[in-house]
């Protein structure tokens, strides 16, 4: 199949790019916009508690106003406040509610705080107003720029804080990590490709050809959302520009150095992109399969936000697959060796005398190799038991220096700092009955008492008595780990064992809604990783044609997902002194790390099999396997890790964290796994590893020499 497409795409190259760039048109053209959402709660399914509190809230309050900023003010040399100082508040609070901000609903400016060091003004939603749409962030940052001039010569300072605020900033920062990511990205890979195959040419070939993948890709996955109904986390963009480019360039990669490597045997180019395409598609395509099954074992999540950005990067994979074995080698074809311009190294086969005294000591020892490579995985993996997620997002999404962190820190100098944020305790009559006022203020005064709860506001019924509302205010942080710990123990159990007989209580609000995504997260561990691993063993069995090499393949990037988590756990936790990680990271791990990972163990084995093919013992083909594939694999290992250490300069400490974890993971995937362990195991096992398929026997004739091929070409 792959020799015909080859065949196909060298002899007509350009109605492959014609039917690329007509198809890159057409998705632009007519795709919706690729949209996203910041509200976590969309992603929850309907039976957890804070979204049923959500929907009562919906059903019994229609009318109540929630708050969507909170302006913070205090003096600008730290001093208590004066009668004078909130009187400019107030007025100040005044002209701001003056402007025509329609998002906005009433600004109630509060009292001082006890020790007078911050005062509040509350910016309420206006009733029509979307929580979590553009508009609402575009009035806040023009109430931002309006209070400016405002505050000149009164010695105060303002900081704008709460869910609308934090949203904008976060916006913001994912903009500008966008921008610094794919510049970073761009830049790696060009530098990168220039240094290995010093030809501009191939140096910008994924630049563009990615540009025309991502066009197509995003256009696909917006018309897969708008179909599905699925929900595109906001992180998506700039997840997207690293998977494509690293992705895209590594694929891109396996091409190249198969195309180089026909040129050197002496084929000419058309016949050598035929058997480039050929050697390099079972690889590509196979390993694309693995990572694109990856991706989709995410529909099983109960998370609408991993429901979404599985089909987003299988989607995305696809089409860089697609692309892979159609476009370039088209590009390659009509360019011919003028791809390698200006350089002429091409046509000298290198000594590879690292990788061959690699490949050399491997076959001899490989015992040494797969006991040092799995003991080195091991140490890495045992502290991976150590790690603890967190959901505190203050730092995540949001700078420490963006106005809303700032202001989050003012306010707590006099107020407790979950008034940013209140939670939201429901108290329902369960016949529709009203509920009686002595119960209403005796349910609140034991919900005052929990742990964790700073404050309760007087309980407001609904319309009809029925439903009862109570606004309570943390001591913590309301995404800190421990208002986290509060709401999941304490405070829901009080509220349900306190609620009185006929009614039921539910807490909802933004701390109860991290509480029930950690349970979902819990929940997904146990089903998404053991069916992923499932399908992928079934793919790697289909390719090898074996039953025993997957069951190794598997273990190996196991260990090297333990290893990555526990890397990442002993950087940031141990030595940095980090409360605990982002509770997604192991997700994202499992999402690059195991599916990427795979790819560069298919690469290897691929290879060591085609050597086996060719006559060699299991020992001798792990040689050659190193010797030919070890520099593919160090290559396109250098490109991607490299790619996604870039995200750690997306400037807050998901992207962080979420860099040096990938980009470590993907390191050891190609230095440890894909270089050392795969083939030494491969080497040991020997000719068992192809067991019952025997994959490893020559099924067709030897390919020519050199020799013979140079007089074939002759």
């Amino acid at each position: 199949m792959f020799a015909a497409l080859g065949r196909y795409v060298a002899r007509h190259p350009w109605q492959v790019i014609v039917a690329w760039i007509v198809v890159a048109v057409a998705v632009v053209a007519t795709a919706p916009a690729l949209t996203s959402t910041t509200d976590e709660s969309e992603f929850l399914p309907e039976h957890y508690e804070s979204i049923q509190a959500a929907e009562l809230q919906a059903d019994a309050f229609p009318d109540r106003t929630e708050m969507a900023a909170i302006m913070v003010f205090d003096r600008e040399d730290g001093a208590p406040l004066t009668d004078d100082d909130s009187a400019t508040v107030e007025r100040i609070s005044g002209e701001l509610a003056g402007l025509d901000l329609p998002e906005f609903g009433p600004i109630t400016p509060s009292p001082p705080s006890e020790n007078r060091l911050v005062q509040t003004a509350v910016i309420s939603l206006a009733q029509d107003a979307d929580p979590f749409g553009e508009e609402l962030m575009d009035s806040v940052r023009d109430l931002r720029e309006d209070a400016e001039p405002l505050l000149d010569g009164t010695g105060l300072r303002m900081g704008v804080t709460g869910s609308a605020a934090q949203g904008l900033d976060s916006q913001e920062a994912a903009s500008n990590a966008e921008a610094i990511v794919g510049i970073a990205t761009i830049l790696l890979i060009l530098g990168l490709l220039f240094i290995i195959f010093r030809s501009p040419i191939i140096a910008f070939m994924p630049i563009i050809v990615v540009a025309v993948i991502s066009q197509v890709a995003t256009g696909l996955i917006a018309f897969a959302n708008e179909a599905f109904d699925l929900q595109a986390d906001s992180s998506i963009t700039v997840i997207l520009i690293v998977v494509l480019y690293g992705i895209g360039t590594d694929y891109i990669l396996f091409f190249l150095f198969r195309y180089r490597e026909a040129l050197r045997r002496g084929l000419d180019s058309k016949t050598a992109v035929t058997h480039a395409t050929e050697r390099a598609g079972e690889a590509i395509a196979s390993a694309g399969g693995a990572v694109i099954v990856a991706f989709m074992a995410l529909i099983l999540s109960t998370l609408g936000i991993f429901r979404s950005i599985g089909p987003a990067l299988a989607i995305a994979v696809a089409v860089t697959v697609l692309a892979a074995l159609t476009l370039v080698p088209a590009i390659v074809s009509l360019l011919g060796t003028r791809v390698f311009w200006p350089s002429k190294a091409w046509k000298n086969e290198p000594k590879a005398a690292r990788f061959g005294a690699v490949g050399t000591s491997l076959g001899r020892h490989p015992v040494r190799f797969a006991v040092v490579s799995g003991l080195v995985l091991a140490a890495l993996a045992v502290f991976a038991f150590g790690f603890r997620p967190t959901f505190d997002l203050s730092d995540t999404g949001v700078p420490s220096s963006a106005e809303s962190s700032v202001a989050l820190e003012t306010l707590q100098k006099g107020l407790p700092p979950g008034a940013t944020d209140p939670t939201t305790v429901f108290l329902r009559s369960a016949d529709g009955s009203p509920i009686d006022e002595a119960d209403q203020a005796a349910f609140g005064t034991t919900l005052g008492e929990a742990p964790g709860v700073a404050q309760v506001a007087p309980p407001v019924p609904s319309a009809d008595g029925s439903v009862v509302v109570y606004s309570v205010v943390l001591d913590s942080d309301p995404t800190s780990d421990a208002s986290m710990d509060n709401v999941a123990g304490p405070i829901r159990d009080t509220a349900h064992d306190a609620a009185p007989d006929g009614t039921e209580a539910l807490v909802g609000g933004t701390t109860s809604v991290f509480v029930d995504l950690q349970d979902a997260m819990n929940r997904d561990y146990s089903v998404v990783f053991p069916v992923a691993a499932l399908i992928i063993m079934v793919i790697l069995a289909v390719l090898l044609r074996s039953l025993v090499a997957p069951w190794y393949l598997m273990a190996s990037v196991g260990l090297g997902f333990g290893a990555t988590l526990g890397a990442t756990v002993l950087v940031f936790q141990t030595i940095q002194g980090d409360d605990g990680l982002i509770f997604m990271l192991p997700i994202y791990i499992y999402l690059f790390v195991v599916a990427l990972g795979t790819d560069y163990n298919i690469l290897m084995v691929a290879r060591l099999r085609e050597e086996s093919r060719n006559g060699l013992e299991p020992r001798d083909a792990a040689a050659m396997a190193v010797r030919h594939a070890g520099p593919t694999v160090a290559a396109a290992g250098v490109i991607l890790a490299g790619t996604f250490a870039s995200l750690m300069l997306g400037g807050n400490a998901l992207l962080t964290s979420m860099g040096f974890a990938i980009s470590f993971g993907i390191f050891v995937a190609a230095f440890v796994m894909a270089m050392f362990f795969t083939p030494a195991l491969t080497a040991l096992i020997g000719h068992a590893a192809w067991w019952p398929g025997h994959g490893d026997r020559r099924d067709e004739p030897a390919p020519p020499s050199e020799g013979e091929l140079a007089r074939s070409a002759d």
